[in-house]
C-alpha cells in the first residue's frame, strides 16, 4: 500500500498546476523562482541563476513573493514594463539577478554579449532582440528574445556570453515539454 501512495504521489500534479499560486507556501515560491523547470542554476563557479522571466509560474511567484514580502521587492524598470505589454506576445525575457557583470557598459564586451548571446531550438540560432541592464533598484540581468520555440520542440538552449564574470561563456538547456503551464508553452 505505501509503494502505491509513493507512486501516486509521484505520478500528481506539480503543485503550480494542481493549487492556484496565492496557495502556494513560501517554500513553493523559492522554489519556481530558483529551481523549476522555468529557472535553473548555471556553472561553473561561479554560478548564474537564469530564469525565464515571462514564464507564467515565474510572474506568479513573483508577484506572490512581493505580496508577502516584510520589505517588498522592488519593482522591475520601468522601462522594462512597458517594452513588455508593448512586446510581450512576440517577444519573452531570460532574467540574470543579482550577478556583479562588471563588464556590462563596456562596447567591447557589450558587444560580445549582443554577438554571442544566442538562443538554438533544433538546427535554428536567434540573437537576442535586446537587453535591459541591471540597474540599483533592479538588479537584473534581461535578455529579450523572439518567441520562436513551440509545444513540438524538444529543448531551447541559450549559449550566454556574460560580460565580467569569470569564464563569461555558460550554457543552459530547458526542455520545452517541462515548460508546459496549465495546458499552455510558458516563456
Amino acid at each position: 500500500m505505501r509503494l502505491l501512495l509513493a507512486v501516486l504521489f509521484f505520478l500528481g500534479s506539480p503543485f503550480w498546476e494542481a493549487k492556484p499560486p496565492e496557495r502556494w507556501s513560501d517554500r513553493e515560491i523559492d522554489a519556481v523562482r530558483h529551481d523549476s523547470p522555468w529557472a535553473q542554476s548555471v556553472g561553473p563557479e561561479p554560478r548564474v541563476l537564469v530564469y525565464l522571466a515571462t514564464a507564467g509560474p515565474i510572474e506568479d511567484a513573483e508577484l506572490e513573493a512581493r505580496l508577502r514580502a516584510k520589505n517588498p521587492l522592488g519593482e522591475p524598470d520601468p522601462d522594462y514594463l512597458d517594452y513588455l505589454r508593448e512586446n510581450g506576445d512576440k517577444q519573452f525575457v531570460l532574467a540574470i539577478p543579482e550577478v556583479t557583470l562588471t563588464g556590462l557598459g563596456k562596447p567591447g564586451e557589450e558587444r560580445l554579449m549582443e554577438e554571442q548571446t544566442v538562443m538554438a531550438i533544433g538546427r535554428k540560432s536567434y540573437k537576442i532582440v535586446g537587453h535591459f541592464p541591471p540597474t540599483e533598484s533592479d538588479p537584473v540581468l534581461r535578455l529579450v528574445f523572439p518567441r520562436e520555440a513551440q509545444p513540438t520542440d524538444k529543448s531551447v538552449i541559450f549559449h550566454l556570453y556574460l560580460p565580467g564574470i569569470p569564464f563569461p561563456n555558460r550554457e543552459t538547456e530547458f526542455r520545452v515539454k517541462d515548460l508546459m503551464y496549465h495546458g499552455k508553452l510558458a516563456m
